[in-house]
Formats: C-alpha cells, structure tokens, sequence
C-alpha cells in the first residue's frame, strides 16, 4: 500500500517548522525558532561512526548520496520535558537533508516513548562497550538501542551507518549483512519508501506507525497504523478500536486504494507466509522525493517534495474525511466535515484545554463542562436545586460505545428518566433500537449535514445531560442600558469601520468553509465571482483555452491551489456549464479531474477544478522543451485513461460519452498519473439508449468515421479518440500533422504508417525517438496493437474501454488488428494531394 492535514495546512503535513498555528504570534515564534535542524555552517557532517567516535551539538551523520541526516534537534517544551519547567528538551531524529528539501521534515526520532534530554544537557551519540548505540547525557545513558549484541560483534567491529534510504543501521563493520539494529525496525510515524511495516508472525514483533502527540510533541499519540495476520492494514485509535481498513490485496494493490495502481512511480512488495506479513513500498523513479506518515489528525498521508513551490504536496489521504478518524475531536465534541473547524463543543462544554487544541492534540482533553451537573445534590432522599435536564442535538452520528437501558423501555420519555435517574449517565437516544444511554466522555459525535444545514431526517437526535443552569435566560438590564448609551454615542466614522471589518470578517469564514469543504470533500462548492477574481489576480496567469473558454490559475491560500476555467459565448457558455457540472460534477474516479466547485452569477459562469502541478499530456509529448517521458510513465497513462474512460462507459449510472478525447485535455497530477477532463462536449445515455445524435463536433484528427457521417455516436466514438491517442503516446508524434515528404511506406501519415509496422513486425522503429529504445518490446507491441484495433472503421469491430484495460494489463491477449480502409484511403488521397 503506497500509505503514504494539520488542519490549518490541509494539503500538507504539519511540519516542525508550520507558519500558521492557532497561537499567538510571539509564542509561535519562540516555539518555531526553538525547533532548528542544526545550521550546516556550524555543523560537522560525517559519513559513519565508529567506536570512539561521537556525534554532539551541531553534528550532523549524513547519508551516502546526500538525501538524509541524522543530529540533535531541539524540541519546544511539552509535556514528555522530563524538567517540567517548559524549556526546551533535545531529541536525536532523522530529517530530509536540507540541501534537497529545505523545509525541516522529521521522519524518524529516538526514545520516542521515552524522557528526551532536558535542555541544558549536551548529549552525545556514541557507540557504547557493549556494542550498542547509546546517547550519554552528563555522564549517564539516556538512550540505547538495546540490541542483542554477541561476543562476536563486539563494539571494534561495530559501525554506524546512515542510508540513502533513511535507515540507521548498526552493524558489523567487516561485514555489512551483520546488522545488529536498525531504525527501520523501530518506525515512528513514517514510512519510508524501502521501509516495511508488518508482524513477525515467528516472534510476534510488530512494525507499525504510531501518530505524534502534537503538532510538536513527538512522543506517542492516540493513532496507530498496522498490518496484521489477516494481511490488512488497518488504523486504530487507543490501539483497540479500528477505523480504517484497507481492504484486501489482490495481487497489486489493497482493495482500497485504487490510489496504488499509480505504478509508474511506485513499485510495492507484499509477504504473507508462515513466517511473516509484511508491505513495503518503492520509488521507480529515483528522482522524486516522496515519504507517507500518520498524521497527528489520524490520516495517512502520502506527500511529495515539488522543487517549483519548493514544498510538500498532498498526493492522497485516508480516510479521506477529517470526521471518519475515530474520536479526532476528544469527548463531548461534534464533528463537521463542512465547518471552518471540523472540531466543535458540544453546547454547554467549553474548550478543555485551548493549549493542546492550538497543537491540533484535541483527542485528550476534548471539552468540559461548564456546569458541574446537579445530580450528586440530594438531601434525606431530596434533591437539592434543579434536576438536570436534556439538550436535543439532532442529525448526528450517535456516540461511540452506546449501552442500553437495564428492562424494557417503551418511550423516549421513559429512556430519559432512565438516564435521569442515573448519575454516571450523560446522554441518551431513543430509535428504532430501542433506548442508548452513554457514560462517561461522549466521543465519536458526527454532525450530519443536508444543503449546510442540519436535519433531523438525517442521522439520529442525541440528548445531551446538562445542569439546569444552562437553559436558564440571563438578562442583565443595567448591562443593556449601558451598552444601549455606548451604540447610541458611537461616532458614525467608528460604525463604518465596524462594518467593514464584520464584512471582512464574513467574507474569511466563507473562504476558510469553501477551503474545508474542497479538502473534505463534500460536494460542489458554490463560489462567488468575486472570490475567484481574487483567486485567480483578476485572471492574470493563463494555463490553457479552448474552444469554450480559457483556464487561469488560482490559489485560494498559501497551499491550495485550483485551475479555473471561465466561458464566453451566449449560447455556447450555457449549453458547456450545464454538460459540464452534470456529467463531471458527481462523478468521483482517479482518473478523472475533480470539479470542486462553479460560479454561476447572471452572464458570469465559472468551473473550478483541482489544479494539475504536470499540466497536459500534449506538453509533454509534442514540446521540444520538456522532458521526455519515460516509457513506464507512457504505460501507466495509458492503462489509466483507459480505466476512466471504462469507468464512464460502463460503471456509471447513466452512460457518459466524453465526445473529445485527445492529449490536451488529459492532465496530469504530481505523480503524473492521468486525469481525464474537459467534459463541456459530453453525452449522457440512460441505460435504455446505446447511442445519440449530437451536431457538435470533436477534434481533427480524433473523430471517428460514424460521426463525420451524421450518423448516432455511441461511446465507441470515444475508443476511437483513444486510440489516436495511444499512438501519439507511443510515437510522441501528432497524428493530425501532415507531413509531405519522401517516404519508402509511400504513406506519411502516421497511423497508417504505424499499422504497417505491425503487420510487418516491426514496432520499434515508430517509437519515439527520445526513448532511446528504452522501453518493454512487449508491452509496445500489446499498445500498438490495442491502438489499431480503436481505430477500426466499423464501430463494432472496436473494443470497449474495459477491454483494453484488461488487455493492457495484460489479462487477455490481443490478436493482430486488419489495416483500417477508411483512414488507409484519406491518407492515400492527402498524400497524392501533397505530391
């Protein structure tokens, strides 16, 4: 599993060095100026560690190749400071070496589950006598590996290593498959490409991710990440309760993480024998910079490193919504993915501890109450004050734990006398389940939203206990007239600016709600022309245009950034807004580019889209300037254009036609994997209906023979415009460039000239020259074959998408396609036109 949001930076990892915690500034300051890699100007960097040796201050031990480090760091006071006075404490970690990734980004840290030095101490790292790695503070041990170290290893032969992988490794110094520890046998909450996670079913040793406390605190938190005997990965809170699964692997992939099949880049292993489970995964390409880890949300998180915004992008997370991370919130808290802050108290709870929540550590302390409950004041069998009484809190996800009530209850009105007349109990429901009482913290509350607004027909109603004193109405009329004289005094400049500043203010919660609703997936956002103009600088960066309107570039903070494309032309703009938001707008694939919101307002009609950090597939097949892909990439584009453009012809409720399948409307994400869009031409078919009539038409060089015609299109059209464009895949060439010219085939254009190649056996020589003939023989054979046969004049003798899906994953061969007449008789006559 490729497992791999704070939630003030939901596209990245909270990284010791975030710029915008909830603290107030000059704390942040100290707290971020205190965590510091040491400065490479004042640092010793080494390569290996040997007896005698030690690594101290600003030392650092950096890998082979250059990728990581390993030194001192220095930690803001928490709670794991064994001083207790809130100075700062030190920690040994490994980090991406600066000099490739110039954010600090912790992958590993020692005596995680233990004290870290107190500040003032200058601890060493140093290989003890007995063999072991030890950090010595004043003269005492704080820290061991604690291996099992032989008289045969003893510490004259012991070294330490520092990986390009990012493993720390122990081991014999004549002989390096003698590894006596290694750090990728103690995870924390990362896993590095290369690093398993898994059980030792023989010792019963487990490798698995634990969470951070917080945002800085680096000792264990609530969340955990392990695979088990049933050979699924499953994430636990209080490592007992399950939240998240991952299905089952099939062979390729776990079963829930159709993210997986992104193969280009990553490789996985997977061992389930008598002796172990285990997964691991890897990088293949070696170029890109890329971790997963356990956020202190409960998500796992798979990042990678992009040198253009010289920062960490998100390339998926699961679960993929906040409130599906069991208890994230702490007790007596509501969940709502749709809020600002999905974290909320429950009414008559106030914030337990504003400290820990500032470090995004809500699951502990959670909320209190603020009225002490009157349940315990009873007197010769009288209760003394007012009963306790219920808050209703409708349309929510009911507690975690529920019990039910001792005999049978009929009524809600006899559940709530149940849970009345017992002090331990704090909240009730009645259903169609009969009576649930809690006690205790409520955890797991989730707020179900309808349209943003609650709805008792959606989810079930909760009664909360609460002391009596809080329903009660507190009038101050002295408090009134004051304030009534201030109001009426206010100078009328003062008003205006208390205007502005409540529009201001507003205006940031809408924008901080649509930032939650894209991260959290919720649906469509519905923008405001204004925000977008914002967004986008008045439209001033440009990225792309078509026939219906040009995209530009926007960002809506410091880490989201969306690609918005706006229409012009009456008639035309109308008729693209509304194929475009009904076809794509509810549709939810990896291979297909995500519409996150629109902007309707009057003649003014917006798309917003996820932005694709890789552009188009066109600029990187057709443009001199850019990089060639490799080939593993072309694969893998391939395979996943064919799996959207299946997922649309068969999978969906209605059938959806794209109508222009081409280069410049394929995207490509951080990872380049594939992203079908621009769906303004589209066709939905109802499942009684196999084709359509459409006078609009596609592009030159990608409409098939049925549409020239006039004929009804049916999704085969679609499978024709693929396959052009598996062949501009293949070839790096345009099929709709005609070329005049010499040739011995006597036929320059190029799809022709391709199926020759193939009845004669020889491929090869229409491969993209920039490959090198770096590729695999036969999965360009099993391509050009597939192409050929999506281009077949008789619609009928054409694949369907999940034909060639499964047959360029090599499930089904493919037999040798016929040349295309049709396309062989244009071409014939355009090159008789050239001469």
């Amino acid at each position: 599993m490729s497992v791999p949001r704070p939630i003030d930076q939901p596209t990245h990892r909270p990284h010791l060095n975030s710029s915008r915690l909830a603290m107030p500034l000059p704390v942040l300051l100290a707290l971020l100026c205190a965590l510091h890699a040491p400065a490479s100007s004042a640092s010793t960097a080494t390569y290996s560690l040997s007896p005698g040796q030690s690594l101290a201050g600003d030392d650092k031990l950096v890998s082979g190749g250059g990728k990581f480090a390993l030194g001192f760091i220095q930690i803001p006071g928490s709670d794991s400071n064994p001083s207790g006075s809130g100075g700062n404490s030190t920690q040994l970690g490994i980090w991406f070496s600066l000099n490739r990734v110039p954010k600090l980004t912790l992958v590993w840290v020692a005596n995680r589950g233990g004290s870290p030095v107190a500040g003032a101490a200058s601890p060493e790292l140093t290989i003890s006598g007995d063999g072991n790695l030890v950090i010595v503070d004043r003269g005492k041990v704080a820290w061991s590996t604690r291996a099992d170290v032989t008289a045969n290893n003893n510490n004259n032969r012991a070294v330490l290593l520092l990986l390009d992988t990012g493993n720390l490794v122990l081991r014999s110094a004549s002989n390096a498959s003698d590894v006596m520890w290694q750090s990728f046998d103690h995870p924390t909450d990362t896993l590095l490409p290369g690093a398993t996670i898994g059980l030792d079913k023989v010792t019963g040793r487990s490798r698995r991710l634990v969470s951070r406390k917080n945002r800085i605190d680096q000792a264990p938190g609530a969340y955990s990440m392990e695979l088990g005997r049933s050979g699924v990965v499953q994430m636990l809170w209080d490592a007992s309760v399950p939240y998240w699964s991952s299905g089952e692997w099939n062979g390729d992939y776990f079963s829930s993480v159709p993210e997986m099949t992104a193969r280009h880049l990553i490789g996985s292993t997977f061992v389930n024998d008598d002796r172990e489970v285990s997964f691991a995964y890897h990088l293949l390409d070696e170029t890109i910079t890329m971790y997963s880890f356990l956020d202190v949300s409960g998500q796992r998180k798979m990042l990678v490193w992009q040198d253009a915004t010289r920062d960490w992008v998100t390339v998926y997370v699961h679960p993929t919504t906040q409130c599906e991370v069991h208890a994230v919130c702490g007790p007596f808290t509501a969940c709502d993915d749709s809020a600002p802050a999905p974290c909320s108290c429950m009414k008559g709870f106030s914030v337990g501890s504003p400290e820990d929540w500032d470090l995004d550590d809500r699951s502990t302390s959670g909320c209190r109450r603020n009225t002490q409950l009157n349940c315990a004041s009873i007197s010769n069998g009288t209760m003394v004050g007012m009963a306790d009484m219920f808050y209703a809190m409708p349309a929510v996800r009911l507690p975690y734990n529920p019990h039910g009530a001792a005999g049978y209850v009929a009524s809600a009105a006899e559940c709530e006398q149940v849970c009345l007349s017992n002090c331990s109990c704090t909240a009730y429901s009645f259903g169609s389940g009969g009576c649930s009482m809690w006690h205790g913290g409520l955890l797991n509350v989730k707020q179900r939203q309808i349209d943003g607004a609650s709805s008792s027909g959606d989810g079930e109603i909760l009664h909360i206990r609460l002391a009596a004193k809080e329903f009660r109405t507190r009038k101050n009329n002295s408090v009134v007239i004051i304030l009534v004289a201030i109001g009426a005094g206010l100078n009328a400049l003062v008003i205006l600016v208390l205007v502005v500043a409540l529009r201001r203010t507003r205006r940031n919660k809408r924008y901080s709600e649509t930032l939650d609703k894209i991260h959290g997936g919720s649906g469509l956002v519905s923008f405001r022309y204004s925000d977008l103009r914002r967004a986008t600088r008045d439209f001033s960066e440009k990225i792309g245009a078509g026939g219906f309107g040009s995209v530009f570039k926007g960002s809506l903070n410091d880490s989201t950034t969306i690609a918005v494309k706006r229409l012009y032309g009456c008639y035309q703009q109308e008729k693209q807004f509304r194929a475009e938001v009904s076809s794509i707008g509810i549709l939810h694939h990896t291979n297909l580019v995500k519409m996150v919101g629109f902007c309707c307002e009057g003649d003014k009609k917006l798309l917003v889209y996820e932005h694709m950090p890789n552009s188009s597939l066109d600029a990187h097949l057709f443009r001199s300037s850019a990089k060639a892909l490799n080939w593993r990439t072309r694969y893998q584009i391939a395979l996943g254009v064919a799996r959207g453009l299946a997922y649309l012809h068969e999978s969906c409720l209605d059938y959806i036609i794209h109508c222009d399948i081409k280069p410049q409307n394929i995207l490509l994400d951080a990872l380049f994997v594939p992203k079908i869009a621009d769906f303004g031409m589209a066709k939905l078919l109802t499942r009684d209906f196999s084709r359509v009539m459409t006078t609009t038409r596609g592009t030159i060089g990608y409409l098939a023979p049925e549409w020239i015609s006039g004929v009804a299109i049916t999704p085969k059209v679609d499978v024709y415009g693929y396959g052009m464009v598996l062949l501009e895949i293949i070839s790096g060439r345009m099929n709709a460039n005609e070329e005049c010219g010499s040739s011995g085939d006597g036929i320059v254009y190029f799809p022709i000239q391709m199926a020759r190649k193939l009845l004669e056996g020889n491929v090869m020589s229409f491969v993209d020259d920039r490959l090198n003939g770096d590729v695999i023989v036969d999965e360009v054979e099993r391509a050009c074959k597939v192409a050929c046969w999506c281009i077949q004049d008789r619609e009928f003798e054409r694949p369907t998408m999940g034909k060639v899906v499964q047959i360029l994953e090599g499930l089904v061969e493919v037999d040798t396609p016929p040349m295309p007449k049709l396309l062989e008789a244009i071409a014939g006559r355009s090159h008789s036109a050239c001469t």
